[in-house]
């Protein structure tokens, strides 16, 4: 339970005074929920052991202190029954797998047991197409400055429909950029991803991604975006609506948790600005 000071100034016309009145408004708490960021990403050029997967709480709205979910037992299974255990990193949010095996095409079964009930999903590891070379323009910007713009290109499957995750770090920002596409007019071509700052200056490293990811994923991470637009411009914060991801609770239906369960590659390329 929390409460809210509203400081309401009365103004007499008449008098030309005014008064402090402090209205106490009480919001009541919803119940905790389990909230799963499993997200597995196999770097190109790595062998892709290294995996996290991150369990927290929601918290009060108010505030952006993380709160762990401690004690969870978080498995991922593949099709021939190979178990690859995470484990919690102490008092954090963190479970971690030093073993984990990526193999595109693979099914994969996430399992977790928390506070006495088990979540699950399943998917497949998504190939990614390699980041083929990057173009930067200087063209004037809406304020009337110079804008440097950059494109990064990569070469679409046109045998099968395909979506993609884009995200850009940008040392400038808090937070990263991302968006979600899909081949829908650009099958079997040349794509790009695109990226206009007034913070991108010469001097600067940024951090370009691709990632193929499946039409669920695509449609969810559309969802946070649109959110996150028009709020903090992180995705990956508690949202102010629901959005339901892929992950359900089998033992209770209606205490669905919050998050993804996705596996991909990713290609990514540190592009130095001029």
């Amino acid at each position: 339970m929390k409460k809210i000071y509203l400081y309401i100034l009365l103004l007499s016309t008449t008098l030309f005074t005014s008064c402090e009145e402090v209205v106490n408004v009480d919001l009541s708490n919803a119940e905790p929920k389990l909230v799963i960021e499993a997200i597995i990403k196999w770097e190109k050029g790595t062998t892709g052991e290294n995996q996290t997967i991150k369990l927290s709480l929601t918290n009060d709205f108010y505030t952006n202190d993380v709160l762990p979910a401690n004690g969870a037992i978080v498995t991922v299974t593949n099709s021939a029954d190979v178990v690859f255990d995470f484990v919690q990193v102490p008092n954090t949010e963190n479970y971690v797998c030093n073993n984990f095996q990526p193999v595109i095409g693979e099914t994969y079964r996430l399992e977790i047991l928390y506070d006495g009930e088990i979540y699950t999903a399943s998917n497949t590891l998504f190939p990614t197409p390699d980041i083929l070379n990057v173009t930067q323009e200087t063209v004037d910007g809406i304020s009337g400055e110079d804008e440097i713009q950059i494109k990064y290109f990569y070469q679409d499957n046109g045998a099968v429909e395909n979506y993609y995750l884009l995200r850009v770090k940008n040392p400038n920002k808090q937070i990263p950029e991302f968006g979600a596409v899909s081949d829908e007019f650009f099958q079997g071509n040349l794509m790009f991803g695109f990226y206009g700052s007034s913070e991108t200056e010469p001097g600067i490293t940024l951090d370009l991604s691709v990632q193929g990811i499946s039409r669920g994923y695509h449609d969810y991470m559309n969802k946070l975006i649109s959110i996150a637009g028009s709020g903090s411009g992180n995705p990956f914060a508690t949202p102010p609506a629901t959005v339901r991801g892929n992950i359900i609770n089998v033992t209770d239906s209606n205490n669905f948790p919050l998050g993804y369960f996705h596996l991909s590659e990713i290609d990514t390329v540190n592009y130095l600005v001029q």
